[in-house]
């Protein structure tokens, strides 16, 4: 469950990423994360854990550091044992950002979650601390996150399996690389489980800024996909066999882009600054 935030205090900025951000012309994303974790005072852990590559966490440290960020250093976790360990978690500590690379989401969920670097990112979130992750490292900041599942534009029962996260927000439930992978289906069959949350369907190169105030704004040159579940009027998904079509009615459907806006605790979306003027 996410951490409760302390009287007085703000939660930090939720920034998940669809995955494959510009790196080197245009870093938008990455600049806005650290202008937000504060620039030169900059103090960002990278924990590249969801990857198998070497390179990873490295890798990150010097963009951030090109980028303005005082400090950025990798973190990572072979073992639950690590992820207990003070000295991590007192590291953790002096962060203003924390910032998860891209992979494979169960790895992350297995070797951190239940934690004391589980409890320690809630809470630092909590505290005002910004936490923002890529592609795999997107869809594990929620509370209910996408384990798995199959591609294609129509929901399946069967076709998502969901997994706990590591519950920065229970609002929402993430998907990546979503135009790309075609997986508005799979977005659209987790909602009919959950009704409670909302749907965020990430393009790459694109994050959703969400503030403490619950209003998410795009960044990035894709899209966002916000899918709506608040009205549903019907699912056929207790229904189902596996492998059938899910018969769902009354979602709202908004597709965003950069500079657009969606209120997480009103839903309802804005144009932003691409709303036409009056004359």
């Amino acid at each position: 469950m996410p951490s409760k935030i302390p009287d007085g205090g703000q939660r930090g900025w939720i920034i998940p990423i669809g995955g494959a951000e510009e790196k080197e012309n245009s870093p938008d994303i990455l600049r806005r994360f650290v202008k937000l974790c504060g620039g030169l005072d900059a103090d960002i852990v990278i924990i590249p854990t969801a990857s198998k590559l070497r390179d990873t966490g490295p890798r990150y440290e010097t963009l951030f550091r090109e980028l303005g960020a005082g400090r950025a250093e990798s973190m990572d976790f072979d073992t639950r044992r690590d992820a207990d360990e003070p000295g991590r978690l007192a590291r953790l500590e002096q962060a203003t950002g924390i910032f998860f690379t891209g992979g494979n989401q169960l790895r992350l969920t297995t070797l951190l979650g239940g934690t004391g670097v589980a409890r320690v990112i809630r809470s630092q979130n909590a505290r005002g601390v910004h936490v923002a992750g890529t592609s795999a490292g997107a869809a594990v900041l929620s509370e209910h996150m996408i384990a798995f599942g199959e591609e294609g534009g129509s929901p399946r029962a069967g076709s998502v399996r969901l997994a706990p996260g590591l519950g920065l927000t229970n609002r929402f439930i993430i998907d990546q690389h979503f135009r790309q992978r075609d997986r508005f289906g799979r977005l659209t069959t987790a909602l009919a489980f959950n009704p409670f949350a909302i749907g965020i369907g990430l393009d790459e190169d694109t994050a959703a800024f969400i503030g403490p105030d619950n209003e998410l704004e795009v960044v990035g040159s894709g899209g966002v996909t916000v899918v709506d579940a608040h009205g549903l009027q019907f699912s056929s998904m207790d229904q189902a066999e596996e492998g059938d079509p899910v018969c769902v009615l009354g979602l709202a459907v908004h597709v965003l882009i950069a500079g657009a806006t969606f209120n997480l605790h009103t839903r309802r979306p804005s144009a932003g600054h691409l709303s036409p003027r009056k004359e």
